[in-house]
């Protein structure tokens, strides 16, 4: 398993100002690890549960009896499979001094948060966990984690026929366990011919009546499944950015698979040289970029859009912090060309900087503030939202 070393240093740092964190990221996705990892630092005095398991599920129904003992750090898995946990750690969270600190890990993001903010307002922190990126698996690996996605068990496949093997299983437990257990309502043979849709609709703006008549139902419907592959991270939607400037703007959100490899297996994509063949080749790279742009700036999900004019200026992602805004354009390419509809990004949305990611090996500079990046050097963006950023 590749080290995930920042995320742990996050964590360390997270359980020092705040009585309890939670790890929030897909199933499979490394949560579990990690934890471990974390518990290690705290040597002997860490105690993990499973909700999972019967056993650890059984033993929470009365949570103050078994945790109010514990010393250290308490790991409790897949806390979204017990919502009634979350109001009786408040008195435990609020101890002085406090005994034991916990680290909750859930592949829900909905669930959790919501339970969280009710019940442990200023106790609880997040912490989202995303796939593998590259500074993880080293830059030079960018094309097999394009292909395979960010999974560690996919990425780390003996081969890419493996790798697909295990994102198929998985795509199928996701659909006949993870959406029963969440009681969405819907039959995974259903929810499979969204997904599949939804892949194939990979980097265009949603259109909720052309969905709704796909399938026979409602927009608001089609809207809700929308919002539970999201809460369950198995899709970005791309928020867009309409501040008040003089132009119109698109306010439609883009819909992307969160992670390239599962977006190539509802495709059916199984190699390489099988991806450069398909039409969607250029939108997969689009999400890869994305994905791993916010990854390595850092920014919360709340700080990355996407931006487009009726008159066809456009920008694939908008980073924003305060007063910064950071632009990144992506070009399937090894030779980006300066555009019209890049120069206008950089003057309407009072860009600080604006990147144009490829696939070449060249970086140089197109214009003032407008930089093309090799995709094997977005390790660049790190800090770019910084006040002030170095590069």
């Amino acid at each position: 398993m590749l080290d995930r070393r920042f995320h742990r240093a996050a964590i360390a740092r997270l359980l020092k100002s705040f009585q309890a964190v939670a790890i929030l990221g897909a199933r499979q996705i490394g949560k579990t690890t990690l934890a471990r990892d974390v518990a290690a630092d705290f040597g002997g005095r860490a105690r993990m549960f499973d909700l999972e398991t019967d056993r650890d599920l059984r033993l929470l129904q009365q949570p103050e009896a078994v945790l109010a003992p514990l010393r250290g750090l308490v790991v409790i898995d897949e806390v979204q499979r017990l919502p009634s946990l979350f109001p009786p750690l408040r008195p435990l969270l609020d101890r002085r001094p406090l005994p034991a600190r916990f680290l909750l890990l859930g592949s829900a993001s909905p669930a959790v948060t919501a339970r969280g903010s009710e019940s442990l307002a200023g106790r609880l922190a997040y912490h989202e966990l995303d796939g593998f990126g590259l500074d993880e698996v080293g830059p030079d690996r960018w094309r097999r984690l394009w292909l395979r996605g960010g999974f560690p068990r996919s990425f780390t496949a003996r081969s890419d026929a493996a790798s697909s093997e295990w994102r198929q299983a998985f795509v199928k437990t996701y659909l006949e366990r993870d959406v029963l257990d969440a009681g969405l309502g819907m039959p995974p043979a259903e929810l499979r011919r969204f997904w599949q849709m939804l892949a194939h609709w990979h980097g265009q703006r949603w259109n909720a009546s052309e969905f709704a008549r796909a399938f026979g139902t409602s927009e608001s419907t089609v809207r809700r499944w929308l919002e539970n592959l999201e809460g369950f991270y198995a899709i970005r939607l791309l928020r867009p950015w309409h501040a008040s400037i003089a132009k119109r703007q698109v306010k439609t959100p883009k819909v992307y698979i969160r992670d390239c490899g599962m977006l190539h297996a509802l495709l059916s994509v199984t190699s390489a040289a099988e991806l450069r063949e398909r039409p969607q080749v250029g939108a997969s790279f689009e999400g890869f970029v994305i994905e791993q742009a916010i990854h390595a700036s850092g920014a919360q999900p709340h700080e990355a859009y996407h931006w487009a004019t009726p008159q066809g200026a456009e920008l694939d992602l908008l980073l924003v912090r305060g007063r910064r805004r950071v632009g990144i354009e992506v070009k399937c390419t090894e030779a980006p060309v300066l555009t019209a509809s890049m120069q206008i990004a950089m003057k309407d949305l009072a860009l600080q900087k604006l990147w144009v990611v490829h696939q070449g090996s060249l970086r140089f500079t197109m214009r003032a503030g407008i930089e093309a990046l090799p995709v094997n050097q977005l390790q660049e963006l790190r800090g770019a939202l910084a006040s002030g950023e170095g590069h």
